[in-house]
């Protein structure tokens, strides 16, 4: 019995240490697993540094680009107004003229001669009527007996037809002095000369028949004509809705820049169309350039900012902090946890390298102006806070988001 009762004791102490040896076991390999676990999960990715800008609300006068080309504002043909041979050329071809400088010769001698022949008519009608108007005279001091009526009224008759016969001539030789005067072919206005069309020696015809010498366009000042979108044109009118000036217009600020000058030229606007054009919903637009120099030529294509009369509150942000992705633009908005959010925005004009935010963005927010091709939605931010200033920004090249 007591030989029983200590096998058991025995087995039931082997049986124990068993269990708690792969009891411990389990645990021993449980924490092992654990450790395993723990050394193969990834990392919280790094936030990523980036200049971070507050998105204002400021005073601007938007502006909107077109494009357009330049127009003289006078264009001449340049033709004889006399039949003739020309005589001489008194110009180069593109070369700048003034007003009433001489331009073509014409041959002058038959049109002198028909002066002399007018001059002379014109001697002979005075002398006629002064011999006339005499004879009237000493008619009406006679007495009644010493002439008769009829003799006094031929008398009166004569005078009267060598007074009209005095005006005629001299109307005459009014016009042979003015076909004298167009031989010698002017510049009607200042401008610019084209191509010589006709050389010396030829024979030209007088009137509608007149062959093109050259042609005359005036350089100072230059017209720039351009279609703006209706809107566009609607808003700067509303603006102007009070205003009850003649020149109204020129109120509307408008620039111009060309491709062989990229410095915006100040300009002044003069007309505005009637009527919007239904096809392409634009309205015909000009504006006057000084062109005092010559540099600017009519038929120069431009490129013409047209402004609003008056300043108006718009969201400003820098031009670097727009993204293009495909065929829309986005901006990567830093929310109150410092992640990224990929929003799209509508874009309006620039603005001292600014660009004006139609839609997309609200004043206060945070947005990223440099490192935008570091960011990806949802990442963090580890923000610098800089100013909304493009110049203060180093040059650097956005991707799309995807």
């Amino acid at each position: 019995m007591a030989n029983s009762l200590a096998r058991n004791i025995a087995l039931g102490a082997g049986i124990f240490l068993v269990s708690v040896t792969l009891g411990g076991g389990a645990a021993l390999w449980d924490l092992a697993g654990v450790a395993a676990q723990a050394e193969q999960a990834p990392a919280a990715p790094p936030a990523v540094p980036a200049s971070v800008a507050l998105v204002e609300a400021k005073a601007t006068t938007p502006s909107d680009e077109f494009s357009g080309r330049l127009e003289a504002i006078e264009r001449v043909e340049i033709r004889s107004r006399v039949a003739g041979a020309v005589q001489a050329i008194h110009f180069r071809e593109g070369a700048l003229v003034k007003k009433d400088d001489l331009l073509v010769q014409i041959d002058p001698a038959l049109y002198a001669a028909e002066v002399d022949r007018a001059q002379g008519q014109v001697s002979a009608a005075r002398a006629r009527l002064i011999f006339t108007r005499a004879d009237y005279d000493r008619g009406q001091q006679l007495t009644t007996s010493s002439i008769t009526q009829r003799d006094l009224d031929n008398r009166s008759n004569a005078f009267h037809e060598a007074e009209a016969n005095l005006a005629a001539m001299e109307a005459a030789l009014k016009t042979a002095q003015l076909n004298l005067s167009y031989t010698e072919v002017r510049a009607p206005v200042s401008g610019r000369v084209g191509k010589i069309e006709i050389t010396v020696g030829n024979l030209i015809a007088a009137g509608p028949s007149s062959p093109l010498l050259t042609t005359l366009v005036s350089v100072n000042p230059i017209y720039a004509s351009f279609n703006a979108d209706e809107q566009v044109v609607s808003r700067a009118l509303k603006t102007l809705a009070d205003e009850k000036t003649p020149n109204e217009i020129e109120r509307i600020p408008v620039h111009m820049t060309t491709v062989s000058d990229t410095s915006p030229i100040k300009g002044r606007m003069q007309f505005i169309d009637n009527q919007v054009d239904p096809r392409s919903g634009t309205v015909r637009v000009r504006a006057v350039f000084d062109n005092h120099d010559g540099r600017l030529m009519p038929g120069q294509f431009a490129r013409l900012s047209m402004g609003q009369p008056k300043p108006e509150q718009t969201l400003l942000i820098s031009e670097r902090a727009v993204g293009t992705d495909q065929n829309k633009k986005f901006v990567m908005v830093v929310d109150g946890k410092d992640k990224a959010e990929y929003r799209e925005v509508q874009l309006g004009a620039s603005v001292d390298g600014m660009r004006i935010i139609l839609g997309g963005l609200k004043a206060g927010e945070r947005i990223v102006v440099n490192g935008l091709q570091r960011v990806r939605p949802g990442v963090t931010i580890k923000p610098e806070m800089v100013a909304m200033n493009s110049a203060s920004l180093p040059q650097t090249k956005t991707a799309s988001a995807n």
